[in-house]
């Protein structure tokens, strides 16, 4: 009853800059659809986090990024598997009992997360990744109503002082599995200072 998050929000890309430019001016965004991406395949974004965006496209943990620019984006979730939402966190739960049962029953292997090289943590996700696109096919092979977005909570980085429950790097992410979620892009303007 509650699939849709009512109202937009903006979501921010780190990318090298003449990526960002192509996407403002009409290329197509390219989907991610790496077996480790966190939240399955499609296009991601931090919700409401610039800096987040841009760091990421400054300290990019698999390429080099010669020019490291941050694209925005408007964007209406539509059908959202949220995983800040307890119903959803039970549907996650059920596809990975569902990838074990399958990997018991053709004496296969269930996907791990894995560190990045020089990085204690779980930065490529291929458990998680496998077990959000089983949502997605079980959604399918239901006739279920696809999902729009995935949407999820990440705890990441060190503490962010001695004994806190906050960390450096915590955020929120959005993978648009839907591109007409996305209602537009823009360049992010850097903030004014009125006189």
């Amino acid at each position: 009853m509650y699939f849709a998050r009512p109202g937009l929000l903006i979501g921010f890309h780190g990318c090298e800059q003449q990526v960002r430019d192509s996407i403002v001016f009409g290329e197509p965004m390219t989907p991610s659809s790496s077996i480790y991406d966190w939240l399955g395949r499609g296009l991601y974004f931090w919700e409401n986090n610039h800096e987040r965006a841009l760091d990421f496209a400054s300290n990019h943990p698999t390429q080099k990024i010669k020019t490291p620019a941050v694209l925005g984006a408007v964007i209406d979730l539509g059908q959202c598997l949220d995983l800040l939402d307890t119903q959803y966190l039970r549907l996650a739960k059920m596809s990975y009992d569902n990838l074990v049962t399958a990997a018991n029953t053709s004496n296969g292997q269930v996907p791990r997360n894995k560190d990045v090289k020089g990085s204690n943590e779980k930065l490529l996700r291929e458990l998680d990744c496998a077990v959000i696109e089983n949502i997605h096919l079980i959604q399918s092979q239901s006739n279920g109503t696809p999902f729009d977005s995935v949407r999820g909570v990440f705890v990441e980085g060190g503490e962010l002082y001695d004994g806190a429950g906050f960390h450096e790097k915590n955020h929120i992410q959005i993978c648009i599995r839907n591109p007409n979620c996305i209602k537009g892009f823009f360049i992010p303007r850097q903030g004014v200072e009125w006189p």
